[in-house]
């Protein structure tokens, strides 16, 4: 399943993902200055003191909470930082319908309320399909006033947020006869975007109603409601590396359409976006270099936008 959501040569996934195991038995550890809670869902660490601000993080198909705190190694400085982080493990998603929206914005409000956790200060990030549901999911939160978690800033790191240009992508790989190259990825692509939405010349409509962005007509309507919220889009654009491990070009990359995002955003009068580009970031936790990672991400200067006012 690894290989069929390197997301893909588009992007879209991540095949560092490997442990998809699941806490069986909700369990609570108490160290001096932090909580531990294990459960089903979601790990919790949060101070035992107040909380100056909590941090919510989605990680990339098929990534459980495990995988993420070992992709991405914030734990500690959060925890210097008195900030409680949630690890979901929500994951295999590439898009939200309503009622999912409703069940994660539900869920991460119950928790927040039971561990008496600051609603003023809410971060939201994620990996890959992980930003998606993030960004989906803030902007959702916001629109609906029985739900007072606002999110103050969010973030993706190297999503796939346009969804018809990902089926472009993997119709461009399925016609690509490099034997070194697998297409099983993104024939599987195809199947599942046009069993759900059809084909996006016929039916784009679909697509934009369920992406975080859709390009070849500029919208960015899913995103409305964030227009006063803290945004990073975070990518690593290494078009060398995905040209001589993927045979993609450019305007196959995630980095390609967060670009045009980005740009898009600040057109519309988005004041608080910003585009973030990194350089020979990207590695992996066993050290494999691979762009679409965790590790683009400066996790000092995160932890410094989640505490500025």
């Amino acid at each position: 399943m690894n290989k069929i959501l390197t997301l893909l040569l588009f992007l879209l996934t991540v095949t560092s993902c490997k442990n998809n195991s699941v806490q069986e038995t909700p369990t609570t550890a108490e160290t001096p200055d932090y909580i531990e809670l294990i459960e089903t869902d979601y790990q919790l660490y949060k101070p035992t003191q107040k909380a100056k601000a909590v941090l919510v993080l989605f990680g990339g198909f098929p990534e459980t909470a495990e995988d993420i705190k070992r992709e991405f190694k914030i734990l500690d400085l959060a925890k210097q930082n008195s900030i409680a982080v949630i690890f979901s493990n929500y994951n295999k998603k590439s898009w939200l319908e309503t009622q999912e929206k409703h069940q994660l914005a539900a869920q991460l409000q119950k928790i927040i309320a039971d561990n008496q956790l600051p609603t003023d200060a809410i971060y939201i990030g994620g990996f890959s399909s992980g930003g998606v549901v993030s960004l989906l999911l803030s902007d959702f939160i916001i629109g609906l006033k029985q739900y007072y978690i606002d999110p103050k800033g969010v973030f993706i790191v190297d999503s796939p947020i346009d969804l018809a240009a990902l089926y472009t992508s993997s119709e461009k790989n399925v016609k690509r006869t490099d034997p070194n190259i697998s297409n099983e990825e993104s024939q599987w692509i195809l199947n599942t975007l046009t069993d759900a939405f059809g084909h996006p010349d016929q039916h784009l409509e679909n697509y934009q109603k369920h992406a975080v962005y859709t390009s070849r007509s500029n919208y960015t309507t899913n995103l409305k409601r964030l227009k006063d919220t803290k945004i990073r889009l975070y990518t690593e654009p290494d078009t060398l590396w995905w040209k001589t491990n993927r045979k993609a070009n450019y305007d196959q990359l995630n980095a390609y359409y967060i670009k045009k995002l980005s740009q898009s955003l600040e057109a519309q009068q988005f004041k608080q976006v910003e585009y973030i580009p990194t350089t020979n970031k990207g590695y992996r936790s066993n050290g494999d270099r691979h762009p679409h990672s965790w590790s683009i991400i400066d996790t000092d200067d995160l932890i410094d936008w989640i505490l500025k006012d």
